[in-house]
C-alpha cells in the first residue's frame, strides 16, 4: 500500500488539501514509495501563521534554554541513527553508511548550534563617551524557511535549521519532495525534544510552494540549496520581496593531480569522490585534471580498471559502492549526457550505461562511466550532471590546470594533489574557489567554518553553518545609553560627537 505523506504544521501532521500530489519512488526497486502532497499558497501561509504565533515565546527563551533543546534532539536522533539512515537510504538510494554520513554531518552543526550562548552575545563599550554606554545584541528575524535539494534529505535540513532554531527564529523547512520522509521524522524530534510547537513546520511542495514562502511578506530570511538556475530565480525573487537570501547552486569540482602526487592516493581519492552517492552530491569531483602528458596516462591507466570494478548494488547492500539514483527522470538525464560527450567526441573509456541490477530491473541503476580527452568546449565539462561520471580534462602545465578551474563559471570546491608545498600554497591562494582541498577531494569544512561556494556556486553575502549562520539569522541592534545624570540642560543643533 502506498503511504500519503503530510505536512507538518503547528506541532502536527496535516493532511493535504491542495488536491495535488507528486510520486515518490523506491529508488532501488523503482516502486512508487508514497504520495506527496503539493502545499497551496494557502497551506504556506497556515504554516506561517503558525510559526509567527510561536516564534514569540521561543525567542524570548534563553539561547541556553534553547541549547538544551537542540541536546535533546541530538540524543533522540542518536538512539534512533540506524532505524533513521535506512529511511533516509531507501528513499534516495545512497547506501546506509553514506546516509549515516549525510545526518552526522547535519548532527555536527546542530552540535556546533549548542554554542548559540556565546555565539550570540553581543558587544559592550563602557564610557564610550561622558557617560555614555554602547553596547550591541544579536535578536532573531522571526520566521525564516529553509527550501532543501533531495540529495541529503537530513544534512542540508539540519544546516538551515539548527542555527535559525538556535537563533530563537520560527523556521519552515520545503524540502525536496523526492525524499522527504525523513525531514518530516526530523520535524517529530524536535517537537519531542522539547521544542514548542509551531517553530519547526515542514511543507511539502513545489514551484507554487516555493513561491509562496518567497512572496510572503512575514517570511524575512529563506536559505535555498539546489541547481543554480532554481538559485537564481530563489535569489532575485526573495530579494525583490525584501527578504534576506541566501542560496547554493551548482558544481563542476575540479582536482588537480600534479606530476609529484601519490597517483594512488590520487586515483584512490578520485574513486570516492566522483563516484560516491552516484556522484549526487555537489561536493562531487566531476573533473580529473593530470598536469602533464605522463601524468595523464598513468592516472587513465589506473582508472580504467578501477571503474569498471565498481559494484554498484542496493541501498541495503552493505558492500555495494554505491546505489541507484533517485529518480527515472534523473537516470535518463545522466545517460543523456554521456551520449552527448560521445557525440562530441570525448573519449569514453568505460561505460555504464547499460547497467542492470539483477533481480532490480526496474530501479534507477547506473555503472560508473569515464571519459578521457573531454576538452573545454564540451556541454559534458560545462554543465553539472549529477551522476556517477568522471571526465579527465589533460592539462599541459599548472598554469593551465589553475586557469580550467578558475574560468569555469562554477566556483563550489576544487582540490589539488601534489607533495610540493610552494605548489599547493600557490594554489590555494589564486584559485577563485570557495573551498579548496589539498590532498583532500571533498573539502567540506567542519561545522564552526562556513560552507560556500564562489561565482554561479553561491548567491548572497553569507555562507551555510559556522559563524556566517549566526550572522545570517540575526540582526543586530547597537543602543547608545546615557542617565540623566549625565546630562546638560538645553538642546544641541550639532552633529553629536564623542569630543
Amino acid at each position: 500500500m502506498v503511504a500519503e505523506l503530510t505536512h507538518f504544521i503547528g506541532g502536527k501532521h496535516v493532511k493535504g488539501t491542495s488536491g495535488r500530489f507528486t510520486d515518490a519512488f523506491w529508488p532501488m526497486t523503482g516502486e512508487v514509495a508514497s504520495k506527496v502532497p503539493l502545499a497551496s499558497a494557502a497551506e504556506v501561509r497556515a504554516a506561517v501563521e503558525n510559526a509567527m504565533a510561536a516564534q514569540p515565546a521561543w525567542a524570548a527563551t534563553n539561547p541556553q534554554r534553547r541549547a538544551r533543546v537542540l541536546m535533546k534532539f541530538l540524543e533522540l536522533v542518536h538512539k534512533e541513527y540506524d532505524s533513521l539512515a535506512e529511511l533516509l537510504a531507501k528513499e534516495h538510494g545512497k547506501t546506509v553508511a553514506d546516509a549515516k554520513g549525510d545526518i552526522q554531518r547535519g548532527l555536527e552543526v546542530v552540535e556546533y548550534c549548542i554554542g548559540a550562548p556565546q555565539m550570540l552575545k553581543g558587544e559592550f563599550s563602557d564610557g564610550a563617551g561622558p557617560g555614555i554606554d554602547i553596547y550591541s545584541m544579536r535578536q532573531p528575524l522571526g520566521v525564516v524557511a529553509g527550501i532543501t535539494p533531495f540529495n541529503f534529505p537530513a544534512m542540508i535540513p539540519l544546516w538551515k535549521a539548527g542555527p535559525a532554531l538556535a537563533c530563537g527564529n520560527a523556521f519552515i523547512l520545503k524540502p525536496s519532495e523526492r525524499d522527504a520522509g525523513v525531514p518530516l521524522r526530523l520535524a517529530e524530534l524536535f517537537l519531542e525534544a522539547g521544542l514548542p510547537p509551531g517553530v519547526f513546520n515542514v511543507v511539502q511542495g513545489d514551484k507554487e510552494a516555493v513561491d509562496a514562502i518567497l512572496d510572503d511578506p512575514d517570511v524575512k530570511a529563506v536559505g535555498f540549496v539546489g541547481s543554480t538556475p532554481i538559485a537564481e530565480y530563489v535569489y532575485a525573487r526573495g530579494c525583490a520581496a525584501g527578504k534576506r537570501v541566501q542560496c547554493f547552486g551548482g558544481a563542476k569540482n575540479h582536482m588537480i593531480i600534479m606530476p609529484d602526487a601519490d597517483m594512488d592516493q590520487a586515483v584512490d581519492a578520485l574513486m570516492g569522490a566522483g563516484y560516491g552517492s552516484a556522484g549526487e552530491r555537489c561536493m562531487a569531483i566531476s573533473v580529473a585534471v593530470p598536469v602533464g602528458h605522463e601524468t595523464a596516462e598513468r592516472l587513465v591507466s589506473k582508472l580504467i580498471p578501477r571503474v569498471e570494478g565498481l559494484k554498484v548494488g542496493t541501498s541495503l547492500d552493505p558492500t555495494a559502492d554505491f546505489g541507484p539514483v533517485v529518480t527515472k527522470a534523473h537516470l535518463d538525464k545522466v545517460k543523456s549526457y554521456v551520449d552527448v560527450g560521445v557525440q562530441e567526441g570525448a573519449a569514453l573509456k568505460v561505460d555504464g550505461r547499460g547497467f542492470k541490477m539483477q533481480g532490480y530491473e526496474n530501479g534507477f541503476y547506473m555503472g560508473g562511466c569515464l571519459f578521457d580527452h573531454v576538452t573545454e568546449d564540451m556541454r559534458i565539462y560545462k554543465e553539472e550532471i549529477f551522476g556517477p561520471v568522471l571526465s579527465v580534462v589533460r592539462a599541459p602545465n599548472y598554469e593551465k590546470a589553475l586557469k580550467l578551474a578558475n574560468d569555469h563559471e562554477y566556483g563550489n570546491g576544487v582540490a589539488i594533489f601534489t607533495r610540493d608545498g610552494d605548489a599547493a600554497r600557490d594554489f590555494a591562494s589564486k584559485v577563485q574557489v570557495g573551498m579548496v582541498g589539498i590532498n583532500v577531494p571533498i573539502p567540506v569544512p567542519l561545522a564552526y567554518y562556513t560552507f560556500g561556494g564562489w561565482k554561479r556556486s553561491g548567491f548572497g553575502d553569507l555562507n551555510q553553518h559556522g559563524p556566517d549562520a549566526f550572522r545570517f539569522y540575526t540582526k543586530t541592534k547597537t543602543v547608545t545609553s546615557r542617565w540623566p545624570s549625565g546630562i546638560k540642560d538645553g538642546a544641541e543643533f550639532i552633529m553629536p560627537t564623542m569630543r
